[in-house]
């Protein structure tokens, strides 16, 4: 990577903008598909409030306040949109978010729920595809979805139950035509996964995961190059990827070459007709 990249409103806007059309794009499919998997939509505050169903992990606010200032009126919208579902609101929030946006949270008693680095870098055109190590690196063929979507899954079980609905919500997000999905194989057996999402000149590394029983040993490193290289190919300038502070996850995509951008932080409040469980 030639240099750091300097972190600017612009930057910002273009990267949370980015992650956000693509849980629009997955609720928008739902929308139009012959599913029972309730599924909305409502641009609000700059972003997009997003529903893919209660406590899914797409059901959440993204890209809001960095347009400007976010008036009263605007975060009344945000919160009925949840509410009336009797759903928590989650924001996913950018620190060069405008003020405004956070002196509500102030004054409505918003809570910390979650922390999470953006991490990117700039593409290299001469990226190379990962080495095997006894690991086989492909992308899933249409009839393969559906095993990739319960492999991706399974590892993701320990922060997220894997339920029907979750696997036809993970299906719709995955089944697009900017989205490109990855298997890995040891000894002839799926052991993880992975989605690389374009959107323009970014190139989104999103959605890793491998089963518990063959973690390190190289399978995020080689599906994070595979990507990687997949990106050059397709001319990204940008490629981006998400990692709690601190975790496995952070250091092997450092390791890389990404930088920690910012660190976006997900601010939350309860339901009025849902028990607070909060501190």
């Amino acid at each position: 990577m030639n240099g750091l990249l300097e972190l600017n409103l612009d930057l910002a806007r273009e990267l949370e903008l980015a992650e956000a059309h693509a849980a629009v794009s997955c609720a928008e499919k739902i929308i139009d598909g012959p599913n029972s998997i309730a599924a909305s939509v409502e641009p609000v505050a700059g972003g997009y409030a997003v529903y893919c169903g209660a406590g899914n992990p797409v059901t959440q606010a993204v890209g809001l306040g960095l347009h400007g200032p976010v008036s009263t009126e605007e975060f009344d919208r945000l919160e009925n949109f949840y509410f009336c579902r009797n759903e928590p609101v989650r924001v996913e929030t950018a620190p060069l978010a405008d003020p405004t946006l956070f002196e509500h949270y102030k004054a409505r008693q918003y809570f910390v729920s979650e922390f999470s680095n953006v991490m990117l870098r700039r593409v290299d055109p001469a990226s190379s595809a990962p080495q095997s190590n006894g690991i086989e690196f492909r992308l899933a063929r249409p009839e393969e979805l559906d095993v990739w979507v319960l492999a991706v899954a399974q590892g993701f079980a320990e922060d997220y139950p894997v339920t029907q609905e979750m696997l036809s919500v993970m299906k719709m997000f995955s089944d697009r035509a900017d989205t490109e999905c990855y298997l890995a194989r040891i000894d002839g057996r799926i052991v993880g996964g992975a989605t690389l999402a374009i959107r323009g000149r970014i190139a989104g590394l999103f959605g890793a995961s491998t089963l518990p029983d063959y973690r390190k040993r190289g399978v995020q490193t080689g599906l994070l190059q595979l990507r990687l290289h997949r990106a050059a190919q397709l001319d990204c300038e940008l490629a981006m990827s998400l990692a709690l502070p601190g975790s496995i996850s952070q250091r092997n995509i450092t390791r890389l070459g990404f930088q920690t951008l910012y660190t976006r932080v997900k601010f939350e409040r309860n339901s009025p007709t849902v028990i607070d469980q909060t501190p």
